[in-house]
């Protein structure tokens, strides 16, 4: 252990000596995204080809790779709390406090505050709200992720450049009597833009930008950007979010460099639901915004760090589930959400209630999931199935709960067959304490290899930007 730390000692002394030329700092976070995510990703992908290769991300070309320890000081298992904690504030802390001290009494400096009072432009964006989790951690200090309302007023003092997201949860307080956050964030001189529809040099403009979806998207998907595999293209993705906020930044911090945040939230989302598909096409949405970053360095690639990451996993994601084969091409069947499969069910079942027959079932099945076409079912499956169907119509089936969602029977039934008959395995509904990948690549982003806790992370960006 002592001559461990005596190489990472001089190892970052020599990241020192380069730090005056870091001019930019990328960190990216996919939450819940395990190690497993990112590979069923590429064999997903690689499966597309035809046989059992891999197709590789972004993310997984760059030169150094390590594995991060998630756990929190009060828990064997993190939330995002503390995961996206350890990862902007250079400490550890329990679950459920903000960049705070396991007592939420003391206020830890972030990484993205550090580089702020350096003149740096600040970014911070995610594909779920703004005032969530993994987005808050590097702005707000509160000692309860709960404190919506809270969070979205350190965000419009943060005096940060460059927010994006879904909404803010509680704009109005959990009672609904508190100040609009709209007009807190106006008069703290942040411009609110709703989508893109002049593009991203609209933005450029402005002093202090909050970019958001449209009134009406806001309202279809409360709380996040729609999932990758439903949008349509009216709606915000992560990687426009992304390529606004580096042509925002790079303009606005043309002089002292800037540092960004990007989140894939609904990584994590989709693994509470244990579906498959929808996590394999968050992660690649979010290695698409890497790809953007990745573009950025070979422009400055002696001025710039990225760094990939998460806060956590989630789902207890297994690639494999029986006779030592995989299936990751049955997975392309699936054209929705479980979330939205369950939203067009329920919608079905409220206009024809009684009326709605197994054949109105199996159709909806056909057209989102390819059942009983290219999707094959077993005898014991569509029994499952049926008994579903049943259970719904006799008013005894309930609400599938997960983190985000309440999944309707059918649905859920359906997403689990999806996930068995491609060999995908789920061991938690909930987060795992599995290790998380860690990528890097440009100026000192080699003491970013090897086994790490995730609060040595923001330590060594720190240093190697000489944001202390």
């Amino acid at each position: 252990m002592k001559k461990r730390n005596i190489l990472l000692a001089a190892a970052l002394l020599a990241a020192t000596s380069a730090s005056a030329e870091i001019k930019y700092v990328f960190l990216m976070i996919g939450d819940g995204m395990g190690v497993n995510q990112v590979f069923a990703t590429e064999r997903y992908l690689g499966s597309l080809q035809g046989g059992h290769g891999r197709e590789a991300l972004t993310m997984t070309s760059f030169p150094n790779v390590g594995l991060s320890h998630t756990y929190s000081l009060s828990n064997g298992i993190t939330d995002s709390a503390a995961g996206g904690s350890a990862l902007s504030s250079l400490h550890k802390t329990a679950n459920g406090v903000i960049a705070m001290d396991s007592t939420g009494t003391v206020a830890y400096e972030t990484i993205a505050e550090m580089a702020h009072k350096q003149g740096k432009a600040v970014g911070v964006i995610t594909s779920v709200s703004i005032d969530h989790a993994t987005p808050a951690v590097f702005y707000a200090h509160v000692p309860s992720r709960n404190m919506y309302y809270e969070i979205g007023e350190q965000l419009a003092k943060s005096d940060f450049d460059f927010f994006a997201g879904a909404w803010f949860l509680n704009p109005t307080g959990k009672k609904n009597d508190r100040r609009d956050l709209l007009e807190v964030v106006k008069e703290n001189g942040y411009t609110v833009v709703q989508g893109l529809a002049k593009g991203p040099e609209e933005l450029l403009g402005y002093d202090k930008v909050i970019l958001t979806q449209t009134d009406a998207r806001e309202k279809a998907t409360s709380g996040s950007l729609p999932y990758a595999i439903d949008r349509d293209d009216s709606d915000l993705t992560l990687p426009q979010l992304t390529d606004a906020a580096v042509r925002f930044l790079e303009n606005k911090g043309k002089d002292n460099g800037f540092f960004l945040m990007v989140e894939g939230g609904a990584i994590d989302w989709a693994c509470h639901g244990n579906d498959g598909a929808t996590a394999i096409q968050e992660v690649k949405d979010f290695d698409n915004s890497i790809k953007i970053a990745y573009d950025f360095f070979h422009r400055h690639p002696t001025e710039t760090l990225i760094v990939v990451t998460a806060d956590h996993e989630t789902g207890g994601l297994a690639l494999g589930n029986s006779d030592y084969t995989t299936q990751f091409r049955e997975l392309a069947s699936q054209q929705c959400s479980q979330a939205a499969l369950s939203s067009i069910i329920l919608k079905e079942l409220n206009a024809k209630k009684k009326k709605f027959s197994v054949s109105d079932m199996k159709r909806i099945l056909r057209e989102n999931l390819g059942f009983y076409d290219t999707f094959k079912l077993s005898a014991s499956q569509e029994k499952a199935l049926e008994e579903a169907y049943r259970k719904t119509m006799a008013g005894k089936a309930g609400k599938v709960k997960n983190e985000y969602y309440d999944d309707e029977l059918i649905a859920s039934t359906a997403i689990g067959i999806v996930n068995r008959n491609s060999k995908v395995g789920w061991t938690t509904g909930a987060h795992s304490s599995a290790a998380v990948p860690v990528f890097s690549i440009g100026i000192g982003s080699e003491l970013l290899r090897g086994v790490m806790q995730n609060n040595e992370i923001s330590q060594r960006i720190a240093k190697i930007a000489d944001y202390r």
